[in-house]
This record gives C-alpha cells, structure tokens and sequence, in this order.
C-alpha cells in the first residue's frame, strides 16, 4: 500500500519538476555568514529508492550554511532515488560514531521502510545521538525509525501518513501532529518531500 501511494507521489512531483518546479529551490542568500561552518551532519539514506528532494534540498541548504554533510546508507557504492537520481555513498550505516557528527537526518522514500526501518545499527545510532542531546531530523517514512529507536516516547511528530505509519508512532508513544514539520525539543520530522525546504531550515536554526 506504502508503495503504490508513493509511486503515484512520484508522479505527480515529477511532472511538477518538469514544469519547473524544482527538486532543491535554492536557499536564500548564499548561506548568509556560513552560521554553521563548524557543524558536522550525517545524512542517512536507503541504498534504493530513497527519496531525492528529502536528499538533495537539505543537503544543499546544510552545505551553502557552511557544514560538512556526510552521505551513509545501508550500502557502499551508488545510491538511487525514487526519481531517478543518484549519489555515492560516503560511509556504512554500521561504521558511524555519533560522536563524530552534530546532526543526524534519515531521508524518506520507500526505500526507506526496506532499507532503514529494521536497520538495528541504525536504530541503535539515533538512540545514541539522542543521549548526546544532538538534533535528530526525519522526514516521510523515517519518522517511524525515530519511534522504533525509542526518542519520540512524549514527543510530538509527523510523518507521511498512512496507517502503518501512524501505528508505528503510536506504538512508539509519539504524539502524532498532522503537520508538514513539527519540532520537538531537539527533533525534527517532516511528512514528505513538499516540506523538506522547511524541514532543512528548522534543523538549522537548531544548529545555529
């Protein structure tokens, strides 16, 4: 069901994009004053069919901010979106220290629910960074790895929503918000690839 929902998303916002709608709306200014020179992000993303806004438009933003992005998958090698595009993976989900990054974002799509949902190194990773009292970002179906790794328990979220999402953060003791982003202390969750300018901008501002 997840899938067939996403593949009809994909569609609309590819015709979207080809009438100019663009897949990463530049960021205002030039990253003003590289406020976060100094900042350190992991970027988590399935090795297929992640979803490429979720990707490419944070990514850009955290970039002309001044910090360092580092892309991790479940894979090494090429990773490739639900459009189409395609990205070199920089490390291995298993092989990442949370003391080495500031931030830590896990991309949607439906690669998303394959890939990263039952990834335990993953899961063991947010939770890790959640101890440490860093900023946690998720965005459409990743939500549901910050509820299954235990830091939304009396959070409030979103998520792209279907049923099987809204269990998850249920059974996660998240409140669900339908919202396009909520932040909740130093989390942030976004419900799909049309919020992820938004999304980008709330991590920053918590990064700042």
């Amino acid at each position: 069901m997840i899938q067939k929902i996403f593949k009809i998303l994909s569609i609309i916002l590819l015709l979207g994009s080809i009438l100019g709608k663009s897949l990463a709306q530049p960021a205002e200014g030039k990253g003003a004053d590289n406020m976060l020179s100094n900042k350190k992000i992991l970027m988590v993303i399935a090795s297929e069919d992640y979803r490429d806004e979720e990707l490419n438009l944070p990514k850009k933003k955290f970039e002309e901010n001044g910090a360092k992005v580092t892309v991790a998958s479940n894979k090494l090698g090429e990773a490739r979106g639900m459009l189409g595009g395609k990205i070199k993976v920089d490390v291995l989900i298993s092989s990442i220290t949370s003391k080495d990054f500031d931030a830590i974002v896990v991309v949607g799509g439906i690669g998303s629910s394959k890939y990263l949902w039952k990834n335990k190194d993953l899961l063991k990773i947010v939770n890790d960074f959640f101890k440490e009292g860093k900023v946690i970002g998720a965005i459409c179906l990743s939500p549901v790895v910050l509820a299954r790794a235990g830091v939304l328990n009396g959070k409030k979220a979103t998520v792209f929503k279907t049923p099987e999402t809204i269990e998850e953060l249920k059974n996660g003791k998240a409140e669900f918000v339908n919202k396009d982003v909520v932040v909740s202390d130093k989390i942030v969750t976004g419900n799909g690839p049309d919020a992820a300018q938004k999304f980008a901008d709330e991590i920053i501002k918590l990064l700042k």
